[in-house]
This record gives structure tokens, C-alpha cells and sequence, in this order.
């Protein structure tokens, strides 16, 4: 027996010097999980033999034991070197056999694929053409070829222009207000001095607004029309304000439900109109109007609907839900501007009060906008946009300011004009883009669109010496095109988006620039994120996902059988993986141009290795004594 027992513990040792080797010498080695020896004890057992008190049998060995735990995370100068710092495995296609490994040193094969050192594909996610991730699991490959141009669609600019900026001196006609009443029932026809066709506007509603009438107006090239209604409040007084047990005013715009109005606690006519201008409805505004010089002329309240809109006023002291019998309606007013190129204005029902006006208002001598002279515009800013070939082009935008069109009251007004390598493009210097921006200098409206966007639909893209380049050119049909311009575009129209555009008493100022096209770039790098998405870097300085690493992980762990090169094989006692991206659920994160150590302590294992020593050498001490009471036995024959 004594000769089995120390035979087994010299298996045993002889099993536990293997695995500390092994640990020592796998101590360097990328993504290796040591392991560890379990013992146990050994009785014989049978019918016979069965007593209270057995004597053992020995040792066995019952499992070599990984241990998975995290190691130490070193940093290298290889962009696909992946470590996980967590839970997961990565999966690696070896030649249609699917294994496992924490090992992370990845590069590029011949055909693109993402491989380890013995050429097993990384498995992930695939992307398609747009960098957009497919969810499909696949061996990763990078695409190399250069990135293909992208034409621009989008030009996102925010900025602010400097409400202080003075108008600029324009030979222009500019009117005093037209009420509505000179506008209605008649048609007007603009005739022009640079031989533009005459432009006839059809005759205005006895029943239209000034909106209607100011839109209709505004539709003739080299005229501008905007309408406003102001409401005079002259028979209410601070007095009747502060003495009034329940002050009551209601305001309703073209026949509408009362503007909710918090009159609480106002005692004077400045109350009133902070309270006006604290409604939601950004087109009311008031304000109260001195004479500066007449002091004993009453203050007036005066409400200004930025629309053009009819409004109705009442107001009273009365309780609530009584109805105000002070009750007065008023029609909008129509300012006009036009440029040097209309020469008159003639009318169909003869000669009204816009035509006299027209007549009698002569030209104020200024300026001309000219892109080459600073002096005709107020302020400009250049980015850089692309055609469908990749070729860069230069767009230039022109801000003028012009006279407000309501006397300065609650709107300002600004032209645009865009230019494309010096051409002018979504008009002529004689119809720029018209802006108009309210009292809080929030922009309000590019050519009527409360968006702010300018759809650009005749723009050639040119080479060099002012020749068509080849590139798509303006749509066939400019007015189907919307915006969001529809991918894939198949013309050179793209939309400028203004939104954001501001108008505050602060210098001018690009406060943000974007537009998404580019010219084609080369592949210059490759970035991982903490997700694992691979990002290709193009010297063209875009980007784009070219796919996604996946990681695996188990519910058992200990049941992965290791198969060499570090990497591991499901069994049945480790259960099927569990797939998914990284830092989602349990699995782990990546962390890029780094890869894992091993989990060896090598202190442990040297002072293991002494013990395996020791044990080796007492289980020989034990057959050696065997083998001497042995001796002595035959000895006494």
C-alpha cells in the first residue's frame, strides 16, 4: 500500500510541476488564464475491507482548473489591438471552426480581414456602405479603397448679425404705410427700367388682410411688402387703468378667441404693455408712445400686430365675463420698398393712392450691392461646399440690412445674397433673399419660410476657367425639390438652413458652420471605440463605422476546453455563448491599442513550484522507506 500511496503522490506532484511550469512559462503570454491543480484523497473501499477507521489509498488529481480573473491592461502602438476589460470573449473563425480567446493582437490579412497571429478572423458586426451597423454577425473586413466623394445638401449656419449695423445708402423708393383701403379692390402692374418683364399683381380682395395684400405685393421682382396693423389705444389713460376696480382688456386677432392676458395688479399703462408683451404669441408686441414734444399730450398704448392681421381691442373696468362695449377695429397697413429698376407703378381702377405714392416718392440715391466692394454689404462669411465629383467650391454669404419695415417698430430686415465661386445662385443682386427678424431678434421668416431655409436650385457647379465640370447640375424641375433633400441626391441643389440665425445688438459673429458633403479621402488610420465599433480615419478628415467587434460570454466559464494558441472551445459543460456587443449587459468593454496580460502571478508560482518540489521529494522519501522495511522483511529469512 505504501508503495501506491507514494507512487500516486508522485503523479500528483508530477501533475502540479507540470501546470507550474506551464503558468511560468505562459507568464508573457497575451490573454492566458492560469491554472490551478485540485486534489484528492484516495480509499479503497469493499465488502470486506470496510472498517471505521480506513487508511488511505493516496492522491488523485480531480481538475486542472483555469482561472479567468482579469489581467492587467497594457497599452501598445498597434490601433487594432483590442483588450476587454470585463466580462466576454472574443470570437475567432478558424477556418469554419468558431473558438474563443482574450488574446486581443489583431492586424490586417491580404484580403482585409481583422486576424489574429495564426490568421483566425475576428468575428463582429458588418456595416454597409454608409458605416450604418447591420446587426448581422460576420468575420470583419476593412475596405481599404479610397471613400467616395459626397456631394453637399446641408449647409447649417448659425450666426448672429449686429442689430447696431446701419443701413447702407441703396437708390431705392421706400413709402409711407399704405392702409389697407388703397389696396383693396385693385391690381397693380410694377413695370421695370432694366427690362424685366412688367409684373402685374392681380387685384387684392375687397375682403383681404394686409398680409394677403402685402404677400401679393411682395411676389414682384425688386419689391418688397410687409404688413403690420397697429392699434392706437388714445382714449385710455394711466388713470383709468389704476383706478379701475377690475381692469379688463381684451385683444382678438382677425375675429379670434380673446389673448390670454395676465392683467393682475397693473396700475398704469406700462404695466399693461409688459403684460402684452409677455404673451405667448411672439407677432403681439406693445409699447407706450410720448410726445417728446408737447409733455402735456397724454402717453398712448400702442399694440402692434407683426402679421398684419386685423385686430379688435376692447377694454373696460368690468368683472369677468361681462362683455366690454369699448370695443374698436382696426385694419393693418402695408410698407412698401422698391428698387432702382421699378420705374412705375400703374393700376387698373385708375390712378389710386399707391400709384400717387409711387409717383411722388423719388429715388434715395445709395449704393448698389457689389460683392468686390465691402462698402455695399454689412457683413459676410465663406465656407467651403462640394459637387458630386468631390470638387470644392466656394459659397460666399452677403448679409445687407435694410430699412425696417415697420418704421423700426417690432421687425428688422436684412437681404441675403449667396454667391458660388463669384456667381451669384438662388437669385440676381435686384431679388435677394429676404430676413426678417422680431422685436427679440429671433429670426422670423427667410422669403416667407418660417424655417429660415434657402433651397438652392440653380447653382452649375464650374471648373476653374468658369466651364461646366462634369458634375450634376441643377434639378429639371426646381420646384419639386424639398428639403430635406432626399438621399440619393441626383442634382447640385442643397438647402442653407438659417434657423438659428440671430439678430442681438452684439458684434457679428459665425457662431457655428456645418455642411455635410467631401471630397474622396484615402484610408490614413483606424480607431476602436469602447463599444468596439472600428472607425476608419480618411485624409479627408471624415470617418465612418466599418463594423463592430462581437464578444461572447458563457454561464460556465470553466467548462471552455482550451485548444492552444489561447483560445478555447465550447463544451457542453460550459453551455452555449451568450452574443452580444461590447459594454452591453455583462460583457465587457474595449479598451483600443491595448491588449490584455497574462493573469500569472509569478511570485505565486516560483513559491509553488518550491512546494510541488517538496512534495515531490517526500513522496520518493515514502517509497524509499517502503522499499527499506521491505528489504528487511526478506532480510530475516
Amino acid at each position: 500500500m505504501a508503495f501506491n500511496t507514494g507512487l500516486s503522490g508522485l503523479r500528483a506532484a508530477s501533475v502540479d510541476l507540470d501546470v507550474t511550469g506551464n503558468n511560468i512559462a505562459n507568464a508573457s503570454t497575451v490573454g492566458f488564464k492560469s491554472s490551478k491543480v485540485q486534489f484528492g484523497d484516495l480509499y479503497a473501499s469493499g465488502f470486506l475491507s470496510a472498517g471505521t477507521n480506513p487508511i488511505g489509498d493516496g492522491v488523485r488529481v480531480q481538475d486542472v482548473k483555469q482561472s479567468f480573473g482579469q489581467g492587467n491592461i497594457s497599452f501598445t502602438d498597434n490601433g487594432l489591438d483590442m483588450a476587454i476589460s470585463g466580462d466576454g470573449f472574443f470570437i475567432l473563425n478558424n477556418g469554419g471552426e468558431i473558438r474563443y480567446s482574450r488574446a486581443g493582437q489583431f492586424g490586417i490579412d491580404k484580403e482585409g480581414y481583422v486576424v489574429n497571429n495564426q490568421n483566425m478572423r475576428v468575428q463582429g458586426y458588418t456595416a454597409d456602405d454608409d458605416g450604418n451597423l447591420s446587426g448581422i454577425r460576420g468575420d470583419l473586413q476593412i475596405e481599404t479603397d479610397n471613400l467616395a466623394p459626397r456631394r453637399t445638401t446641408n449647409l447649417q449656419t448659425d450666426l448672429n448679425l449686429d442689430s447696431r449695423e446701419t443701413v447702407l445708402e441703396r437708390r431705392i423708393r421706400d413709402f409711407d404705410p399704405i392702409a389697407l383701403a388703397d389696396l383693396q379692390g385693385s391690381g397693380f402692374t410694377f413695370g421695370y427700367s432694366d427690362g424685366t418683364s412688367d409684373y402685374t399683381v392681380p387685384q387684392i380682395d375687397a375682403t383681404a388682410s394686409a398680409s394677403d395684400a402685402a404677400i401679393a405685393i411682395n411676389a414682384a421682382p425688386g419689391v418688397t411688402a410687409t404688413a403690420r396693423t397697429a392699434a392706437s389705444l388714445t382714449g385710455l389713460t394711466d388713470s383709468d387703468v389704476s383706478g379701475a376696480t377690475n381692469f379688463r382688456l381684451e385683444i382678438r386677432i382677425d375675429g379670434s378667441a380673446p389673448i390670454p392676458l395676465n392683467l393682475e395688479n397693473v396700475s398704469s399703462l406700462e404695466d399693461v404693455a409688459e403684460a402684452i408683451n409677455d404673451t405667448s404669441d411672439n407677432a403681439i408686441s406693445a409699447s407706450v408712445v410720448d410726445d417728446d414734444e408737447d409733455p402735456s399730450t397724454p402717453d398712448v398704448l400702442r399694440i402692434i400686430h407683426s402679421g398684419g392681421q386685423p385686430l379688435e381691442v376692447a377694454y373696460g373696468d368690468a368683472p369677468t365675463g361681462t362683455p366690454l362695449t369699448n370695443n374698436q377695429q382696426y385694419d393693418g397697413e402695408v410698407f412698401v420698398t422698391t428698387d432702382r429698376n421699378v420705374e412705375q407703378v400703374t393700376t387698373d381702377s385708375g390712378s389710386n393712392a399707391f400709384e400717387v405714392a409711387f409717383n411722388a416718392t423719388p429715388f434715395t440715391v445709395t449704393n448698389e450691392f457689389n460683392p468686390i466692394d465691402q462698402r455695399t454689404y454689412n457683413h459676410a462669411t465663406s465656407t467651403t461646399i462640394f459637387d458630386s465629383l468631390g470638387n470644392s467650391h466656394e459659397l460666399t454669404q452677403f448679409y445687407v440690412k435694410e430699412p425696417s419695415p415697420g418704421n423700426g417698430v417690432g421687425q428688422s430686415q436684412w437681404s441675403i445674397y449667396l454667391q458660388i465661386d463669384g456667381e451669384l445662385v438662388g437669385g440676381t443682386d435686384q431679388t435677394p433673399y429676404t430676413a426678417l427678424f422680431d422685436q427679440d431678434g429671433q429670426l422670423e421668416s427667410i422669403n416667407g419660410d418660417p424655417n429660415g431655409e434657402l433651397i438652392i436650385t440653380d447653382w452649375v457647379p464650374k471648373d476653374p476657367s468658369g466651364d461646366p465640370n462634369g458634375a450634376d447640375g441643377p434639378p429639371a424641375n426646381p420646384g419639386d425639390v424639398v428639403s430635406p433633400i432626399p438621399e440619393p441626391a441626383t442634382s447640385s441643389a442643397f438647402v442653407v438652413n438659417l434657423a438659428n440665425t440671430t439678430q442681438y445688438g452684439a458684434a457679428f459673429g459665425v457662431n457655428d458652420q456645418q455642411q455635410n458633403g467631401y471630397t474622396t479621402g484615402r484610408l490614413s488610420g483606424l480607431d476602436v471605440s469602447d463599444q468596439g465599433v472600428i472607425f476608419a480615419r480618411y485624409t479627408n478628415g471624415q470617418s465612418k463605422s466599418l463594423g463592430q467587434v462581437a464578444l461572447a460570454a458563457f454561464n460556465n466559464t470553466d467548462g471552455l476546453s482550451p485548444v492552444g494558441d489561447t483560445t478555447w472551445v465550447e463544451t457542453f459543460e460550459s453551455g452555449q455563448p451568450v452574443i452580444g456587443a461590447p459594454d452591453t449587459g455583462t460583457l465587457g468593454s474595449i479598451k483600443a491599442s491595448s491588449v490584455e496580460d497574462s493573469n500569472v502571478d509569478l511570485s505565486a508560482e516560483l513559491v509553488n513550484l518550491i512546494i510541488a518540489q517538496r512534495n515531490y521529494q517526500a513522496n520518493a522519501k515514502t517509497i524509499e522507506t517502503s522499499d527499506a522495511v521491505t528489504q528487511t522483511i526478506i532480510n530475516l529469512r
